[in-house]
């Protein structure tokens, strides 16, 4: 094995590439001026063949300025590779153009807003918003199936593989040997579906894995039967399990970092202002005891329907559990836990929401018995570090410590800095008067006050993240520290939206977090409680 002569070789930009055959290349990239997006992606496709400069490359597909983005990519399956162009004109919305084999390319005619896949034979369509479509309704939050090629001839007879419940929600399908794996989210623990497809209908079998994690299918080949998936949990490192006909086995664990004897999880609920069950998980010793006197650690993101799910980490495991602390992860609105519905009650004018659901968390902590303020601290970043923002000043008094990562926090301007353009859509448009009227109700930058008794926060970024930018988090603290409040603010000099770039800088940004977070939420802790 050897590289060919020739190679291809782009400047450094936000580019993506395909491989359209062994000498053709589909790529987007920075090729100058007026290429770009507001948002800085690119918005130009073309095709570059080997040996050819890439200003002489083909012109296939042109975005406007104004929208997020154009990406080259491919998709394998049992037949063939499929070459594709991702057109997304918001960060929601996204048309997928296939390329042929004679350079045409075909729009796939599908909601803006929906999440096709190619799976073997199978065109997959994850539904974030009910669509009518061949004579039948489908809910939102659904997975629709129908043949490619009958997709292609015009056929729209879709078959319904999934249509979860109120608490459960679709996070990803795999297709193994022409059945579909589905991830999905019950209740956020991980589970995963077997379906295979026998005349008009999909039938499920659930696959056998661990309790109360996060499954991942890592490895899947529309050849095979063989498929792997992994399975992690606070308590538990991450694991990889073999699936095949012959049933379900582990394969390997990473070791444990932690000693997590005594630890146990619970999901336990909270409710909102406006009465909706909002659930968490708290990973605590088996032994603790609801005294109001534990060090407790809340985190969420609550944002762009992401979820929040069980995971393994060794430095949160090593610098906080071990020695005692407790933590809280929230699902609050604006995630993906529960689907379409979960993420769009939060988003734009709805906003609130998320924050409300936060601090509810954060108040049925204290009324538990669990910690009491003076024991409270909240993380978040970016989208989270919003988050937290706008729950320091909204209720300062709930905390004694506010890690603010990599933050958005002046929502007068985000728009305006970097990739901001592109989460107009979830955040709503500063420049709409009408917008603005409930983006300023929270901004955290807006809304710091001189008369206020604040915890002292500590604030992080990064000089060169490239997608939020650290002017956040400056102007934060310096308009804190302008009206008396003492910060602590630390901004790596590389790195991008992040902790830093080397383990080095990794490790000094977490002992700086919790040695921070020890002083904070440990101190007055009776004996014996911490290690």
């Amino acid at each position: 094995m050897e590289f060919v002569d020739g190679g291809f070789f782009l400047p450094e930009a936000k580019s993506s590439v395909a491989w359209r055959g062994p000498d053709v290349l589909l790529v987007t990239s920075d090729f100058g001026a007026g290429t770009l997006t507001e948002s800085g992606y690119p918005r130009i496709a073309k095709l570059w063949r080997r040996g050819t400069p890439l200003e002489e490359a083909e012109v296939l597909f042109e975005g406007e300025v104004s929208d997020v983005g154009v990406w080259a990519g491919s998709v394998d399956t049992a037949e063939e590779r499929f070459t594709l162009i991702y057109h997304a004109p918001t960060f929601f919305e996204s048309r997928i153009h296939i390329l042929d084999d004679e350079g045409e390319l075909h729009l796939l005619d599908l909601p803006l807003d929906a999440v096709p896949d190619l799976t073997g034979r199978h065109l997959v369509v994850y539904l974030r918003s009910p669509w009518e479509v061949g004579g039948r309704g489908f809910a939102q939050g659904s997975v629709l199936a129908i043949e490619y090629q009958r997709f292609l001839d015009g056929d729209r007879a879709f078959d319904l593989v999934v249509e979860p419940g109120p608490r459960i929600t679709v996070e990803g399908v795999r297709v193994v040997r022409g059945e579909l794996v589905v991830h999905v989210l019950d209740n956020v623990i991980g589970r995963l579906l077997r379906y295979r497809h026998e005349g008009e209908t999909w039938i499920a079998e659930p696959v056998p894995a661990p309790d109360m994690g996060a499954v991942n299918v890592v490895a899947a080949d529309p050849l095979s039967e063989r498929w792997f998936f992994t399975f992690g949990t606070w308590n538990q490192p991450t694991t990889l399990y073999l699936a095949d006909p012959a049933g379900v086995r582990e394969v390997r664990r990473l070791p444990a970092m932690f000693d997590a004897e005594g630890l146990v999880v619970r999901q336990l609920e909270a409710t909102s202002g406006d009465g909706t069950r909002v659930p968490y998980f708290l990973v605590q010793r088996e032994d603790l005891a609801e005294d109001g006197e534990n060090p407790t650690l809340l985190y969420a993101y609550g944002g762009f329907q992401v979820s929040s799910t069980p995971s393994y980490s060794a430095i949160r495991g090593k610098a906080w559990l071990e020695r005692g602390g407790v933590l809280a992860v929230a699902n609050i609105r604006g995630g993906g836990e529960f689907g379409p519905d979960w993420w769009k009650a939060a988003q734009k004018e709805n906003r609130q929401r998320a924050y409300d659901d936060f601090l509810a968390v954060a108040e049925d902590l204290v009324d538990r018995g669990i910690c009491s303020p003076e024991h409270l601290g909240i993380e978040g970043g970016s989208n989270g570090g919003l988050l937290v923002g706008v729950a320091m000043t909204q209720r300062p008094e709930l905390f004694r410590a506010v890690v603010v990562e990599v933050p958005l926090l002046d929502m007068r301007r985000y728009h305006t800095l970097l990739a901001g353009a592109s989460w107009v859509a979830e955040y709503g448009d500063p420049d709409d008067p009408a917008e603005w009227e409930y983006i300023r109700r929270y901004s955290p930058y807006q809304n710091v006050s001189p008369d206020e008794e604040y915890p002292r926060a500590l604030f992080y970024t990064t000089t060169r993240d490239d997608r939020v930018h650290p002017g956040h988090a400056r102007k934060m603290a310096a308009k804190m520290l302008d009206m008396g409040h003492p910060v602590w603010y630390f901004e790596n000099t590389e790195g991008g939206h992040g902790a830093g770039v080397t383990p080095e800088q990794r490790a000094r940004m977490y002992a700086i977090i919790y040695t921070y977070l020890t002083e904070r939420l440990m101190e007055g802790v009776p004996a014996g409680r911490l290690e």
